[in-house]
C-alpha cells in the first residue's frame, strides 16, 4: 500500500484520531506496509480492515483492494522536481508521481461526500504559520523531495475548509462536481492563453458558443449580444460600468474623467459591494454611487429610484447607470426589473442586472419568472461558479450592444493582434479585455453542459431551493428561532435568529437584542472548533447578526438541513 493510500484511507472513518500522522505516513512510505515493522506494532488483520492500534489511526481497508497491492510502491524521499519530465527517462517516475497525487485527491474526494467527515479542522492562524505534524508554508532554499511535496499536498487538504461538503452552508459557491473538476484538470493541463484563436482556438470558440447560449437564455436576439468570461462578479460588473461609460462619454477613453460631466451611478441598499468598489476604482467616486431604499423583503422600490434620479439631476449630477440585482446576497431578492427598465427608458439610462446570484435560476422552468425583465438590461453579469455549481472560477459579463466591448477596451498591441493573420481575426478576443492573459475558464463549463444539459441545470437549480422552502418550513416549525422577513425565500438564501432558552424569557426590545448580537458569532465560533458543518452570519441595518444559510451544492439533503439546526441548538442552548 502506498503512503498516500495509507493517509488518506486513515481519514476516511469515523473515530479516528490522528497524530503525527505526516511523520508515520512517511515511515510507512519507506518501509512498505506490513514490512519492517517497528517493536510493538500491533498489527490486526480481520477479513475487512486492518487497525493499526499502536499509531493511533484507525483504518479500514477493503481487504480484496489489498491483494493489488503486492508492487512496492516508488519511494519518493531522494527523487526531485528535476527528475520528472522533461528529464530524461523521466516517463515512469512522472506517471508513478501523479498517481500517487491522484490516490490524495480521490480520497479527499470520497471523503467530501462523507457526512461523518469534518467540514474543517480548523486552526488559528498563528498554529498553521509555525507549522502543525510537519505541515509547514515557510519556503527554503533547497528543493524539497516529492515524498515532502506530496506530504504538503494532502495537507494543504486537510487543513483547508471541505466546501464541497453537503454540511457547507457558508457560502454562495459550494459543492463539488466532477464534471467541473475533470475540466479544471485539462485545462491545467493544456495551460493556454485566452487572448488568441492562434494559441486557444478549441477553448476560444468554446467561450462564443457558451456565450451565445447565455444570451439566448437571457432573451436577447440572435444579432445582439457579446460578452467575456471574467475573473470574478465583481470584475464583471467592473465591465458592465466601465463599458456604459464609454458607450455615453467615449471621450473618456482618450482625455479621461476631465472631460466628463460628474455622473451618477444608481444602486439599491441590498446590493453587492462591487458597485461602490468599481466606482471608486474607475474614479468616479463612491460618494457618487446613490443608494436606493428597499422594501422589508430586500427589493429596490422603484418609485426611490425615479426620486433619487431626479433628485441626483437637480445637484446638477449627471445620471447614466442603473444596477438592478437578480438574487441579492443576502437576502436573496430580486429587484423588480420590467419597473426598473421602465425608468431606465425613460431617462436613458443604463440598465444592469447583477444576476450573479441569481442568473442560475434562468435554468429553471420553474423558476426563471423571477428574473421577468432580465432580457431588457443592457447588460449582465452571471455567475455560473454560484448555483450552476461550476467549480470556481467561472463569471460572465455579458453586453448586449455588439462590438462595444471592443471600441471601449482595444489598443490593438502589435505583438499579439496583427490584422494579416490567415484566420478571421475577429476570433482574436483578448482586445475585448482589460487583462491581457486570461486564464481558461470555460471548458469545465461546457464540459459540465455537455455532462447534464441545460435540463440537469434546471434540476439542480430546483433542488436547490426546495432544501430552501425546508429549512424555511422547518425555522417556522421549530421553537427557538425566528425568521428575519416572514416571506417564503425567493431564492436558496435563508435568514434566521436562533434565541437561546436564556432570551426567550425577554420581550422584544434594544435588551434582548443587543444579547442577541452576540448569540450568532459565539455558535459560529463552536461551530469551527467543532468542524462538523459551517454556515454564515451577519448583521444588516438595524437587524442583529443572524445567521444566513445558502444553498448551492446538489448533495445536500434534507437531513443537513435537520442536522444544521440541531447543531446550532446543541452549540448554542448554554448560551
Amino acid at each position: 500500500m502506498s503512503w498516500a493510500e495509507v493517509q488518506t484511507r486513515s481519514e476516511l472513518y469515523r473515530g479516528q484520531t490522528v497524530r503525527n500522522v505526516t511523520n508515520i505516513s512517511r515511515r510507512r512510505y519507506r518501509q512498505g506496509a506490513g514490512k519492517n515493522r517497528r517493536p510493538g506494532t500491533d498489527r490486526i488483520m480481520q477479513h475487512d480492515k486492518i487497525l493499526d492500534e499502536s499509531d493511533g489511526i484507525k483504518v479500514k481497508v477493503d481487504s480484496a483492494a489489498l491483494s493489488n497491492q503486492r508492487q512496492a510502491p516508488t519511494d519518493f524521499s531522494n527523487i526531485y522536481s528535476k527528475d520528472l519530465l522533461p528529464a530524461s527517462g523521466g516517463e515512469e517516475v512522472t506517471k508513478e508521481f501523479l498517481q500517487e497525487l491522484l490516490n490524495v485527491l480521490l480520497g479527499y474526494i470520497c471523503k467530501t461526500n462523507q457526512r461523518s467527515t469534518k467540514v474543517l479542522d480548523y486552526h488559528h492562524p498563528h498554529q498553521l504559520k509555525e507549522g502543525l505534524e510537519g505541515f509547514t508554508l515557510q519556503l527554503t532554499d533547497q528543493p524539497e523531495t516529492l515524498e515532502q511535496i506530496l506530504v504538503d499536498c494532502r495537507d494543504t487538504l486537510k487543513y483547508g475548509v471541505n466546501s464541497g461538503h453537503p454540511r457547507f452552508f457558508n457560502q454562495l459557491s459550494s459543492g463539488l462536481d466532477l464534471i467541473g473538476l475533470a475540466g479544471e484538470w485539462l485545462t491545467s493541463t493544456a495551460n493556454c492563453n485566452m487572448f488568441t484563436y492562434e494559441v486557444s482556438p478549441v477553448f476560444i470558440l468554446m467561450e462564443e458558443v457558451l456565450l451565445k447560449k447565455m444570451q439566448d437564455i437571457v432573451g436577447w436576439s440572435k444579432d445582439e449580444g457579446d460578452g467575456l468570461f471574467c475573473p470574478g462578479g465583481s470584475i464583471s460588473n467592473l465591465y458592465s460600468i466601465l463599458v456604459a461609460r464609454y458607450h455615453f462619454y467615449p471621450e473618456v477613453k482618450t482625455r479621461g474623467m476631465r472631460a466628463l460631466p460628474r455622473l451618477a451611478l444608481f444602486t439599491s441598499e441590498h446590493s453587492h459591494y462591487s458597485i461602490k468598489k468599481s466606482a471608486a476604482v474607475l474614479g468616479f467616486g463612491s460618494e457618487n454611487v446613490i443608494v436606493v431604499k428597499c422594501d422589508e423583503r430586500g427589493k429596490m422600490i422603484p418609485v426611490e429610484l425615479e426620486s433619487s434620479i431626479i433628485a441626483a439631476e437637480e445637484k446638477d449630477l449627471v445620471p447614466f447607470y442603473v444596477n438592478a440585482t437578480a438574487g441579492t446576497t443576502v437576502y436573496g431578492a430580486f429587484d423588480p426589473l420590467d419597473a426598473i427598465a421602465d425608468i431606465c427608458h425613460r431617462h436613458d439610462l443604463w440598465m444592469h442586472v447583477d444576476a450573479a446570484w441569481g442568473g442560475g435560476l434562468l435554468m429553471s422552468d420553474r423558476h426563471r419568472m423571477k428574473l421577468k425583465g432580465i432580457e431588457r438590461a443592457w447588460s449582465v453579469t452571471w455567475n455560473p461558479h454560484k448555483m450552476m455549481g461550476v467549480p470556481l472560477q467561472c463569471s460572465v459579463i455579458l453586453i448586449k450592444k455588439r462590438g462595444l466591448l471592443q471600441e471601449c477596451n482595444e489598443l490593438g498591441a502589435e505583438y499579439l493582434f496583427q490584422r494579416d493573420k490567415p484566420y478571421d481575426v475577429s476570433y482574436d478576443t483578448g482586445d475585448k479585455s482589460i487583462q491581457c492573459g486570461r486564464h481558461v475558464d470555460v471548458f469545465k463549463f461546457w464540459l459540465m453542459w455537455k455532462a447534464k444539459g441545460s435540463q440537469g441545470f434546471g434540476s439542480q437549480v430546483n433542488k436547490c431551493l426546495e432544501n430552501a422552502e425546508y429549512l424555511y418550513d422547518e425555522l417556522q416549525r421549530r421553537a427557538g428561532f425566528e425568521l428575519v422577513f416572514e416571506h417564503k425565500p425567493e431564492h436558496s438564501n435563508v435568514c434566521f435568529w436562533y434565541i437561546p432558552p436564556s432570551l426567550r424569557v425577554l420581550p422584544p426590545g434594544p435588551e434582548r437584542d443587543a444579547k442577541l448580537h452576540h448569540v450568532a458569532p459565539r455558535i459560529k465560533h463552536r461551530m469551527m472548533e467543532k468542524g462538523s458543518t459551517l454556515v454564515g452570519y451577519q448583521p444588516f441595518g438595524d437587524k442583529v447578526n443572524f445567521f444566513r444559510c445558502v444553498f448551492s451544492n446538489p448533495a445536500t439533503q434534507q437531513e443537513d438541513v435537520d442536522f444544521l439546526l440541531n447543531e446550532i441548538c446543541q452549540l448554542g442552548e448554554n448560551l
